[in-house]
């Protein structure tokens, strides 16, 4: 509509205003742009009517979730909000945010100046950096456009790493500033570790730090740059790591101390801070023929629950996607699982034996050792068997490992269990993490696609295009083990949340990405069981996808107190040669039983808060007990009316 006189006099009402795009005609019209009639065109290339209104979930015309996909400007001048750009392609959202109206369109590229290739040559760690996306050609200039930038779905920011430090647990605040640590050395081999330094660039997504852009390093920063930011962040650490944090600050000032010293030192204030939660996992397989094959060439560990026997299970889950046909592939992903139990068996026994925590890096070589075994034995029956080239069977992996290293603590406690997650991944069968508000993809495939990025020769999106995009790079047995990279990723489990390894049966045409809220909140909040779950991811991927085999294992990981009876197995439990059950902590149980998903408990959870405010409990509770604490107050915040966040005191 076009209003005349009132742009020019100001007095255009105010609930027009608000995020309403508007477009200057003349000195004294307007063309005000209703929400309504902005179009966003759906990502199935095969819909005959695309056009739909922004704001709609799903495609009208053919059921297609719509794809709201935000980028981010790099040096762009700033355009009016609301301004539509490159011949409809975007609007501006924010002066560098843009809004992608046509997603399922190639972007425009061109070639990438050298000052960005290290958005391409560190894309193995898209988990924390953004990628780039297209070039934005508009106006004669030209707009490098980032994708994977730290915003939500609706085109909101995560939350800032500097003022979401002081608000978590002590755990995430450590796990952070690990993240950061292992950023410095492969940033700095590309000169944009500066990046870190950037307050306004570090953005936090749940217990995953990421970057908003990178910016080439001036002059090359130090170990000692970074401490002073840490430095920064001291008034605000809990207290149980305030200390060592102040010593560890001091240790980077130093020109002769060593990254790989810091890690270690950070590495122990890490694992004992989780050591301190207990862990319970659960986990349940389940692979399916598909619509399609006449074979299934997938396997997976556990198939259904393993039987109680089982001294793997449910730490160790197992997906492999077969390559070579009947009798090549499926031979080649059920010898891989097979084979993979025991070697994983010693390991662990030897890791038990330990009177030390042994380093990521050295667990990471070992795992990559056993991967290349498992690979030379799929290899070894190839030569025997007289294949060649394409007719060589092999399988992708995707392996977890739960590896419960024992912790010692300063003050002489021992923890049975320090929460670290292994991931060990050959091909492009991948590894989520979902919680009920987050999804998080941890693995990177190995195709064409992937590797024409890492090698700085294209964006992912033009290499997307090519017809062997999706060919994979390697796989288990098809080489000799001395030509296999696998990748090996360590996490920490200090949140509550299902771990999700499948083929690409289910994850083909981000068939995750589109629905994981739906069935994780079911399994997380209503409980679902994990078997349902699973047959619901298979029954989706046999109607989305269902050309291939498909196969996932679900992992379920209770960090905090239970909020339903579920037979998970318990892992781990904090020891504590000190601190015998006070009334505190048994009234805290009580609480952590009333918590849950039902809506009539929360007037007794809000009496029984009532009650122990005015008693002192909560305090005493907070001071005695700050991890289980922290759990139930984080649930709280959840699940509760937020006026009763105002009765409970910070834990120390």
């Amino acid at each position: 509509m076009i209003i005349p006189e009132l742009f020019q006099k100001n007095e255009i009402p105010n609930e027009i205003l608000i995020d309403t795009p508007l477009i200057p005609i003349s000195n004294n019209l307007v063309y005000i742009m209703s929400r309504f009639e902005l179009k966003i065109y759906c990502t199935n290339p095969r819909c005959n009517r695309p056009e739909n209104l922004s704001g709609d979930k799903v495609c009208a015309n053919c059921g297609t979730p719509i794809t709201y996909r935000y980028v981010w400007a790099v040096e762009s001048n700033e355009r009016p909000i609301g301004s539509i750009l490159c011949n409809g392609r975007y609007r501006v959202v924010s002066p560098r945010l843009w809004l992608d109206l046509q997603p399922g369109l190639v972007p425009v590229t061109a070639e990438i100046p050298e000052a960005y290739l290290p958005y391409l040559h560190l894309y193995d760690h898209r988990l924390h950096l953004p990628e780039i996306y297209g070039i934005a050609q508009d106006g004669g200039q030209n707009t490098l456009l980032l994708d994977n930038v730290p915003f939500n779905s609706e085109g909101r920011p995560y939350p800032g790493f500097m003022e979401s430090f002081g608000q978590s647990s002590a755990v995430r605040q450590v796990y952070w500033l690990w993240q950061m640590l292992e950023l410095w050395s492969p940033m700095l081999d590309w000169q944009v570790a500066s990046s870190l330094l950037v307050e306004e660039n570090l953005r936090v997504h749940d217990w995953r730090l990421r970057l908003r852009e990178l910016t080439l390093d001036i002059t090359e920063p130090t170990l000692s740059d970074l401490a002073s930011l840490w430095s920064g962040l001291l008034p605000e650490a809990r207290s149980s790591i305030a200390q060592p944090l102040q010593e560890i600050c001091v240790q980077m000032h130093d020109p002769k101390t060593t990254i790989e010293t810091l890690r270690t030192v950070l590495n122990q204030l890490l694992l004992e801070q989780a050591g301190q939660l207990s862990l319970g996992l659960q986990a349940f397989g389940i692979t399916d023929l598909g619509q399609s094959r006449e074979h299934n060439e997938d396997t997976c560990y556990p198939l259904g629950h393993a039987t109680i026997q089982d001294d793997l299970f449910p730490r160790l889950s197992i997906v492999c996607d077969g390559i070579g046909g009947h009798e090549g592939g499926e031979v080649a992903s059920h010898v891989a699982v097979q084979s993979f139990k025991p070697q994983i068996r010693a390991f662990l026994a030897e890791v038990a034996e330990q009177p030390e925590l042994m380093e990521p890096d050295v667990i990471c070589e070992q795992l990559a050792a056993i991967t290349r075994v498992v690979n030379n034995l799929i290899s070894n029956q190839n030569d025997e068997q007289d294949r060649s080239d394409r007719r060589r069977m092999g399988t992708t992996l995707m392996l977890a490992l739960q590896v419960p290293q024992r912790v010692r603590t300063a003050a002489g406690t021992v923890l049975s269990n320090g929460h670290e997650l292994y991931l060990v991944s050959v091909g492009d069968s991948r590894a989520y993490w979902m919680t009920a508000r987050s999804l998080h993809q941890l693995s990177v495939d190995d195709d064409v696609s992937t590797r024409e990025v890492r090698l700085g020769r294209s964006t992912y999106r033009d290499a997307l295009m090519r017809p062997d995009a999706g060919a994979l790079t390697q796989a288990l047995g098809t080489r000799d083990s001395e030509l296999l990279r696998p990748r090996v990723q360590r996490f920490i489990l200090e949140e509550d949340g299902v771990l999700m390894l499948c083929s690409d049966g289910l994850s083909d045409r981000d068939l995750v990405e589109q629905h994981w809220q739906g069935v994780a909140e079911g399994l997380l909040l209503s409980g679902t069981s994990l078997e349902d779950s699973a047959q619901q991811w298979v029954n989706l991927a046999n109607k989305e996808n269902g050309s291939d085999n498909i196969s996932l294992v679900l992992t379920q990981c209770q960090v905090t107190a239970p909020t339903r009876k579920v037979a998970f197995a318990a892992l781990s439990e904090p020891e504590s040669s000190t601190s015998p059950e006070s009334s505190t902590a048994k009234v805290a149980l009580e609480i952590t039983r009333f918590i849950a998903p039902k809506k009539q408990r929360k007037g007794c959870l809000g009496l029984l808060l009532v009650v122990l405010v005015g008693c002192g409990g909560v305090v005493a509770w907070s001071i005695t007990d700050p991890i289980g604490f922290n759990g139930v107050r984080d649930r709280i915040q959840l699940g509760v009316q937020p006026r009763l966040q105002q009765w409970l005191p910070k834990s120390p």
